[in-house]
């Protein structure tokens, strides 16, 4: 998966210097982003009090935003048009380096032909939607994070608990510590799961394109209690997803008003404004954002662990195949 792309001189071009350019896209996004934070204290400090500012004063305020998000726009747009092509050429360079070992008919792996092309693309668009979101939240965590140290200075008291030196970085911590512990260990079960789901799908399919082009192997029994396999499995994801999801929405719902509670004491003395209450808020948002990354991520990283589970299988089978073909030449 890794070599056949990061290793192959043919693709050297495309993972490094295409995997450089999408970083540097990011940066520059996640500065624009900083920038955005720092525009709404000022903006939400004019309009705390409107009488002792110019109408004037508003407009340049959203032209000064307007100079920030229409780059934004402009680099996001590229950056999702090149990840696309990004991707692909990944799935590309795994595809013909796997087909030529497939193709000598030696590869005995059931369902090798859709690892061969379903998976492949599964990964690829996986991988395409995790990796950006994931190289993002550590540039946001690195980047707001000594902005949220930097204006928890004033914030030295938390309900219930007393005085706490830059406390909103500490409430951020280890409430999304603490979330991604409770769902890793909520949702354990389900990479297994999701395996099992793909492991019976590939069985049905098998069955039924073997029926298509032979018709005399259609065995319509043998069809029905494959789809009952596939069925079974499926109802067990439902189920753990069930009460997955409850513990998923509950944390995070919860959690929305998390840097309010820990505000209460200095926003009831009135010691901030409006505007440093947005930009605390904000940056608070954007940190804990970034260590919820598993959280809010995890169903998605369970699919990319069970087709990575599956493609490794099928690399080994395929690696096994060439030293036997070696072995015989010999």
């Amino acid at each position: 998966m890794f070599k056949s792309f990061f290793l192959n001189k043919k693709w050297l071009l495309w993972s490094w210097g295409g995997g450089l350019f999408l970083i540097l896209s990011l940066l520059i996004q996640v500065t624009i982003t900083v920038k955005i934070n720092e525009w709404y204290k000022g903006f939400y400090d004019l309009l705390q009090k409107p009488t002792e500012n110019d109408i004037s004063m508003f407009w340049d305020k959203i032209l000064e935003f307007v100079y920030l998000a229409l780059p934004y726009v402009v680099l996001a747009t590229i950056t999702a048009y090149f990840t696309r092509l990004y991707a692909f050429r990944w799935r590309e360079a795994m595809t013909f380096d796997y087909i030529p070992i497939w193709t000598s008919g030696r590869v005995k792996v059931e369902g090798s032909a859709q690892r061969l092309q379903e998976d492949t693309m599964r990964f690829a668009k996986i991988v395409e939607s995790l990796g950006l979101q994931v190289v993002r939240a550590i540039m946001t965590l690195i980047a707001f994070t000594p902005i949220l140290w930097g204006l928890s200075k004033s914030i030295t008291v938390l309900p219930w608990i007393g005085e706490v030196e830059h406390a909103l970085v500490w409430v951020a911590i280890l409430s999304a510590l603490g979330g991604t512990l409770l769902l890793a260990s909520v949702g354990i079960k389900l990479p297994g799961i999701e395996y099992d789901i793909q492991k019976e799908e590939a069985a049905y399919r098998k069955e039924l394109v073997l029926g298509e082009d032979f018709k005399e192997s259609a065995r319509p029994e043998k069809i029905t209690d494959l789809y009952g396999g596939v069925r079974k499995i499926h109802y067990k994801m439902y189920f753990h997803y069930l009460y997955f999801n409850a513990v998923k929405w509950s944390y995070l719902q919860g959690m929305v008003i998390v840097p309010y509670l820990a505000l209460a004491p200095t926003i009831v003395t009135g010691a901030i404004t409006l505007g440093f209450v947005q930009q605390i808020i904000r940056a608070f948002g954007r940190v804990e954002t970034s260590l919820q990354y598993l959280v809010r991520s995890w169903p998605i990283i369970v699919e990319l662990i069970s087709v990575h589970r599956r493609l490794r299988e099928f690399e080994r089978r395929l690696e096994l195949n060439k030293n036997e073909k070696d072995f015989i030449k010999a």
